[in-house]
């Protein structure tokens, strides 16, 4: 069995491997997002003979859950069990804390979480747009945290608070906003990632990703249920087409603990796979 540390801080040389894991899956992350998991949770990894990482996975408190994500392997080191070591790990550790574990799958992940005894609570779709020449600017003064926590928490049915100061904080998020909701637009490595998108009213937050995209010149990423009626012809007009799929995921427990249900039909985009 592979040897899977908790790295207890990311040194300069072990950011740029966990980038490196990044850049090889293609995914969206940034350094930003490796500190965020280092400083409000754990990141667990597996080295090579040479000392390099080669496997990752985060696990982000939050409330009464804790989000597993960012299990990435090196492909050259695919095929030997090492994701399933290194998740294993991560769930072991909200295990410890008690907390409720869950995630969102790709359709490559899914069987795996599956066996370990996850189940599907509902359906996504990332959509993507090219670049393209931005129509409009977005503002950049944030909104009071304790306005949109308390929408988020509402939506998630748990709370988030230090992960939302981190997103809002960053120089480069921007928001969109009026009185029934709210998105926030980061950077990320290769696209831009409108989310979460939060509103008690689809037509609402089909608005508010409009305006978004229309300040946005660059890749943009949006992560939205698949039962939303509004949202993909507000997507299809704004230029977005759909790429891939996922599954959010709950661990069933033999206690019968239940994963917070929230109010999905608030969530009209999550704020991404890493962070729910």
């Amino acid at each position: 069995m592979p040897t899977v540390e908790t790295l207890s801080s990311i040194t300069p040389d072990i950011a740029q491997m966990l980038d490196a894991l990044v850049v090889a899956s293609g995914w969206n992350q940034t350094a930003h997002d490796w500190r965020l998991f280092e400083r409000l949770g754990t990141v667990h990894g597996v080295r090579d003979g040479a000392g390099r990482l080669i496997a990752s996975g985060a696990v982000l408190p939050m409330g009464s859950v804790a989000w597993i994500s960012m299990i990435l392997v090196a492909p050259e080191a695919r095929g030997q069990g090492l994701g399933r070591a290194v998740f294993a790990r991560c769930l072991d550790t909200v295990k410890s804390a008690g907390l409720v574990a869950m995630l969102d799958a790709t359709p490559q992940g899914e069987p795996l979480y599956a066996s370990f005894g996850f189940t599907p609570l509902w359906r996504l779709t990332r959509w993507q747009r090219e670049a393209a020449p931005a129509t409009a600017s977005l503002a950049t003064d944030k909104p009071a945290l304790d306005s949109v926590a308390a929408l988020d928490a509402q939506a998630l049915g748990f709370a988030r608070p230090a992960v939302l100061v981190d997103l809002l904080g960053r120089d480069d998020s921007r928001c969109v906003r009026n009185g029934l909701g709210f998105g926030l637009v980061r950077a990320g490595r290769t696209a831009h990632h409108i989310g979460p998108l939060l509103s008690s009213d689809e037509a609402t937050a089909a608005a508010l990703l409009t305006q978004a995209a229309r300040g946005i010149a660059g890749r943009i990423y949006v992560d939205v249920p698949d039962d939303r009626k509004l949202m993909p012809q507000a997507l299809h007009a704004a230029g977005f087409t759909s790429q891939r799929s996922f599954t959010r995921m709950a661990l069933a427990t033999r206690d019968a603990t239940q994963a917070p249900t929230g109010h999905p039909a608030f969530i009209h985009a999550i704020a991404g796979p890493e962070f729910g």
